[in-house]
């Protein structure tokens, strides 16, 4: 048995929306799943003949046989729970919240826990939530495209969960996940392992594969596809968010002078704007050329500039504190132009500007490890394994202090 039991670095902010639906999940198996499974079926209620005839009983059945075998847990399932070939608006989000088994709610919930903080950290209580939501909604569409007719009725918090892993395998791919190996008597240790590793693992092997040999789903009990589904959703949605303006989560301040940059970059159009940028750089004016190149719109106009004035914007912001703004410059920078020999800076400018904020730490600790791997000079080299240290003790100083 591999059995993912933790992970590392983790934020030291309170993933409440993670704790949440763990809760909720938790809650309605106690209080609604448990009880119904103890329950026999109201035989007049008029969904138990179309659960009958949806799952195949024809002819002469003795009721005893299927009050031996049904539960009210069974027909709430049949309802709440999402049928492909019964297109359901609220069953699309009542699906997410129900399991069956002890087995299957402690797994969802093991994966949940251990992955979900990190990606609350990186999107804030509101993202997080409407990002679960709508990855559990994405995987559970992907599940029925390949089976359109079905009245099975798809339940369980995977499909949600898988999408979290998604976003956790784009945005934290230095990360290490320690792993329960039990293969009893050899074999019974626990090892870190890459994350992307653990996450490739369960995609491809516990899932892709599977899904294939089951032509699409319709010969498992698993609904692989929803898994694949909700991981794709959020790799999707992670990649959209790092590199469309308009779906960047970062919470600092969007409207920086703004109005007085687009007058600016207006007057200036005639000029050039990488020259006037250029000048004012030069000519000890950094917060004039901050002004022009925050109100830059378009990537054509950005790549126009020398990749030292770009970087020494992002690096001027910081110096006077505007993290919020700094971020962008650097996180444009990486996206725009990954092959550039200074993108070390950009890493490194990018972990300075998160690392400031508790709450973003892990964050910074991954841009740090990519500027140290993508480092060209020996100074960008000791700042990232300088700050690095610095992250890795503050772990353990915090660490040792729950202990």
């Amino acid at each position: 048995m591999f059995l993912p039991i933790g992970d590392f670095p983790n934020p030291r902010s309170t993933p409440w929306v993670n704790y949440l639906l763990m809760g909720a999940n938790v809650a309605v198996w106690l209080l609604v799943s448990l009880p119904l499974s103890a329950a026999r079926p109201d035989l007049h209620d008029p969904l138990l003949l179309e659960y009958l005839y949806e799952i195949g009983v024809r002819g002469a059945v003795p009721a005893q046989a299927v009050l031996d075998q049904l539960s009210a847990y069974d027909l709430f399932v049949f309802k709440y729970g999402f049928r492909p070939a019964e297109f359901s608006l609220i069953t699309l989000f009542t699906s997410l919240f129900l399991h069956g088994s002890w087995m299957h709610l402690l797994g969802n919930m093991l994966f949940l826990w251990i992955f979900g903080n990190n990606v609350e950290h990186r999107l804030g209580a509101a993202g997080y939530l409407m990002a679960y939501l709508g990855a559990g909604v994405a995987a559970t569409l992907f599940f029925a495209l390949f089976v359109p007719g079905s009245q099975t009725p798809l339940i369980g918090a995977s499909g949600a969960i898988s999408g979290v892993l998604g976003f956790y395998f784009l945005w934290f791919p230095k990360n290490m996940v320690k792993v329960f190996i039990f293969l009893f008597p050899f074999i019974v240790t626990t090892v870190l392992v890459p994350a992307r590793l653990v996450l490739g693992f369960y995609l491809v092997l516990d899932n892709l594969l599977p899904f294939l040999l089951t032509r699409g789903g319709a010969e498992s009990g698993v609904a692989h596809g929803a898994h694949i589904g909700g991981f794709i959703a959020g790799l999707a949605l992670g990649w959209g968010m790092e590199r469309v303006p308009g779906l960047n989560l970062w919470r600092g301040e969007r409207s920086y002078r703004k109005e007085v940059a687009r007058s600016q970059a207006r007057e200036a159009s005639g000029q050039g704007l990488a020259a006037l940028i250029h000048r004012h750089l030069g000519e000890g004016r950094p917060r004039q050329a901050a002004d022009l190149y925050l109100g830059l719109e378009h990537r054509q106009e950005r790549a126009a500039l020398a990749a030292d004035d770009v970087l020494d914007i992002g690096d001027y912001l910081l110096s006077v504190g505007r993290d919020d703004l700094a971020l962008p410059v650097f996180r444009r920078f990486i996206a725009e132009r990954p092959g550039d020999d200074r993108v070390d800076r950009a890493f490194l400018g990018a972990g300075l500007a998160l690392s400031r904020h508790p709450r973003h730490i892990t964050s910074a600790y991954q841009y740090f490890l990519q500027a140290l791997e993508a480092a060209r000079s020996e100074e960008v080299r000791e700042q990232a394994r300088r700050h690095l240290r610095a992250i890795e003790q503050l772990t353990r100083r915090t660490r040792d202090a729950d202990a």
